[in-house]
């Protein structure tokens, strides 16, 4: 399959991430989302990011304005039927993603293949929402998308072979790393992070130790770049909360329950960064 153009849905921080590695590489790039505003908040963040690549040195300024001409915007779902390739990047909620691929199953070429961002559901159900299941795949990306290496690549029980391997080589010409994972709760990365998270959030609850505190010890004593505590403030604590409920429904084990105080806050609003208190507080 020869991907040329590719529409991304959802103009958020992961969604305009993956448009503009996508630019980037080459592609033509579709960025759709329900919102004008969404859009100019995705589209100036990607003109920032790369402004700031020229004034580094590290891109020349006919490449971010070549990336840029690549880049189009549109606020109508039916665009899809341009794309070779759709990754959805929308909000991690099972309903709101089985809707979307319904409808972008009845929208694209039959030939069209659909990607999902999920960091968490399984790809199975989300494919059985369309009539192509063979063509439905996982590609999460990780955050910042930009910056980040890996992509996972989640086969579906039905994702076609000539899919995947059509997957992997996008995923390595936006200069990224592909994993195949199978379709399990998590994936590897969240099955991994997130129950550390969550176990850190305990220590904190508990008063095992102070935020600072279980953030030093997994920087200078694990070596991670940043605490766990931040960690989740920077994912969103609504997300972290989202993606245990998914593990701990998708195992039906308690060492996947989330914290109380994880469930605390998130009903408080303090969901991290984005709303400028989580477990710390930011200007």
């Amino acid at each position: 399959m020869d991907v040329k153009t590719i529409m991304v849905v959802g103009a958020g921080q992961m969604g305009s991430g993956i448009a503009q590695v996508c630019a980037v590489a080459g592609y033509d790039v579709l960025l759709y989302d329900i919102s004008e505003a969404q859009l100019d908040k995705g589209i100036a963040n990607i003109e920032k990011l790369l402004a700031r690549q020229v004034e580094k040195g590290k891109m020349a300024a006919a490449d971010k304005d070549a990336a840029l001409s690549r880049l189009s915007r549109s606020t109508d779902l039916h665009d899809a039927t341009d794309a070779d390739l759709v990754i959805e990047a929308v909000v991690e909620n099972m309903d709101v993603k089985t809707k979307l691929f319904a409808e972008l199953d009845k929208i694209a070429r039959p030939e069209t293949i659909l990607a999902s961002n999920t960091s968490s559901l399984p790809i199975t159900e989300i494919a059985a929402a369309t009539k192509r299941p063979d063509k439905v795949i996982g590609m999460h990306f990780m955050n910042p998308v930009p910056v980040m290496k890996l992509v996972e690549i989640i086969r579906g029980l039905a994702t076609a072979d000539e899919v995947y391997e059509t997957i992997e080589a996008v995923t390595r010409t936006l200069g990224k790393v592909p994993v195949e994972v199978n379709d399990f709760p998590g994936f590897i990365s969240n099955r991994v992070l997130m129950p550390m998270i969550n176990e850190a959030i305990y220590a904190l609850y508990e008063g095992v130790a102070t935020k600072e505190a279980i953030d030093e010890v997994m920087k200078l004593g694990m070596n991670h770049p940043m605490g766990p505590l931040t960690l989740a403030d920077f994912i969103g604590l609504d997300t972290c909360l989202y993606i245990m409920e998914t593990l701990h429904e998708g195992f039906g084990d308690d060492k996947y329950r989330p914290c109380p105080l994880l469930r605390k806050y998130v009903k408080a609003g303090w969901l991290g960064r984005k709303t400028g208190r989580g477990f710390y507080t930011y200007e």
